[in-house]
């Protein structure tokens, strides 16, 4: 693995590509790094580098705000609290997708039970 890759190299590594035009999603990448202080690549000739260590922070903010749907200001909470309170808050936030899941579930299984009580079992023919 190199040890800098360019903006675009990070973008199609994340997977941060405009679907039609197929093009990197750079400007993505520049905002979080006016957003974030934790990014820091390295700038030469006017061009941005990005180390492994910046791509793996990149990589977090985006499971972030993208999969897990956190709002910019929870995300700058997230990466500023120390090693120990992360690892709290990423139990809780997979505790909460859990719970989420489990309600979900457990509305369709009621659901279900109660439709079959209402008009009994299905026949099939």
């Amino acid at each position: 693995m190199k040890k800098l890759s360019t903006i675009s190299e990070v973008c199609e590594i994340l997977g941060l590509i405009e679907p039609k035009t197929k093009k990197p999603l750079n400007h993505v990448i520049r905002y979080w790094e006016k957003e974030f202080k934790q990014i820091k690549p390295t700038i030469i000739n006017k061009r941005r580098y990005y180390s492994f260590k910046d791509i793996k922070i990149i990589q977090n903010i985006k499971f972030y705000l993208k999969d897990q749907k956190m709002t910019i200001a929870g995300v700058k909470l997230i990466l500023n609290t120390n090693r120990k309170k992360l690892d709290d808050l990423n139990r809780v936030v997979y505790t909460e997708s859990y719970k989420f899941l489990l309600e979900k579930k457990t509305k369709k299984l009621l659901s279900k039970i109660k439709n079959l009580k209402k008009y009994g079992k299905k026949i099939s023919s």
